[in-house]
């Protein structure tokens, strides 16, 4: 049996968005995909836990946001108890051999990148699309990450083929942008 096409939007989601919906669409359109998957982090380890709300309020947040049939929202880090998006990843490839996936970020978190935990074996485990985000995509393409995989990045024009591309691989997604952020959300 031939597998899914699974993109994934990994994030705190406090709050989910229109803005996560908006790069779901557009991932599910130009990465050709059959589902993009949210999962709710319980706790972000490079985000404070002072102001972040709790799991249920976001999980059920985010499930009122996704309003679409092919974005499902996963606690599924949270069942596991997965505090790195690497040990994550691991244990959804062995539990979803016959799936295929492709990690989910915007150019915000492609800036960041090193500062996750073993950051450049989550790029040697899934093709990685990064969509752009207003502010920070022209920085972004200059960062750390860029540049260490700089020889593995896909034209724009071959993201529909990234899910297929073996580790590393990834695509920068020039796309339209939705101003909508969670940080200016919380503050208003």
């Amino acid at each position: 049996m031939k597998g899914l096409r699974i993109g994934l939007l990994g994030g705190s989601f406090n709050p989910a968005h229109e803005g996560h919906r908006h790069i779901s669409l557009l991932a599910l359109q130009r990465l050709r995909l059959d589902a993009v998957w949210w999962l709710v982090s319980p706790q972000n380890p490079l985000k404070p836990e002072i102001g972040m709300a709790t799991f249920e309020n976001r999980f059920e947040m985010a499930k009122q946001v996704a309003r679409h049939p092919r974005i499902k929202v996963s606690d599924f880090e949270r069942k596991l108890g997965t505090r790195y998006t690497v040990d994550t990843l691991r244990m959804l490839s062995r539990r979803r051999r016959q799936d295929r996936f492709v990690w989910i970020i915007g150019a915000d978190n492609l800036m960041q990148m090193p500062r996750w935990h073993r950051w450049t074996a989550l790029f040697e485990m899934v093709p990685v699309a990064v969509l752009a985000r207003p502010t920070y995509s022209p920085r972004s393409l200059s960062g750390a990450a860029a540049h260490r995989f700089r020889r593995n990045r896909l034209p724009d024009r071959m993201a529909g083929l990234l899910v297929d591309q073996k580790p590393p691989a990834w695509v920068f997604l020039h796309t339209p942008l939705h101003n909508a952020s969670a940080t200016q959300i919380r503050s208003e």
